[in-house]
């Protein structure tokens, strides 16, 4: 056996073990079962002519805090919907500093004068400039005089996004 044919053999291999069986030639190879129990919760509770939908859900824990979400929304509706309100709230999450001001206030510094001492972070003033972006496209809610929090049902979508755009 060549070792082409040895290294084409152990990757079939891998392939069987991940996937449950060996996939024939112009096959998909299909995940092993449970693997998308998301999916295919979602999938089960849509009707049969459906165009689809789309779910996003967490647990995260952060700095002493729980967040559980799970939200989901037709395809349908989802391309029904007025769009033209998005881009304030994506567009203030379009800033360097304003994802660190949200990385560190999801780790527990809180208040603008633990974030102040923050490098990089440039003045006081730019430092109330990006709060109230954030505020004001609802990434932020004020807590108290001076403290900030991300509104629970903003931690896991603000997670969703920022994976998302990884990819």
């Amino acid at each position: 056996m060549s070792d082409v044919e040895k290294r084409l053999a152990a990757l079939e291999s891998q392939v069987a073990e991940l996937t449950g069986r060996l996939a024939e030639p112009g096959e998909p190879v299909t995940p092993p079962k449970g693997t998308f129990w998301a999916l295919d919760g979602l999938k089960q509770r849509l009707p049969a002519d459906s165009s689809g939908a789309a779910l996003y859900t967490g647990t995260v824990r952060l700095a002493g805090e729980q967040y559980d979400w799970q939200y989901g929304r037709t395809v349908d509706d989802l391309m029904a919907d007025d769009w033209t309100e998005l881009p304030a709230a994506l567009s203030a999450l379009a800033h360097p500093v304003r994802l660190r001001l949200l990385r560190e206030i999801l780790g527990g510094r809180q208040g603008t004068a633990e974030l102040a001492g923050i490098e990089d972070l440039g003045t006081t003033g730019q430092l109330h400039h990006h709060l109230r972006q954030l505020t004001a496209a609802g990434w932020l809610r004020s807590a108290s005089r001076g403290r900030y929090v991300i509104p629970a049902e903003r931690v896991v979508p603000l997670l969703v996004i920022l994976t998302a755009a990884g990819r």
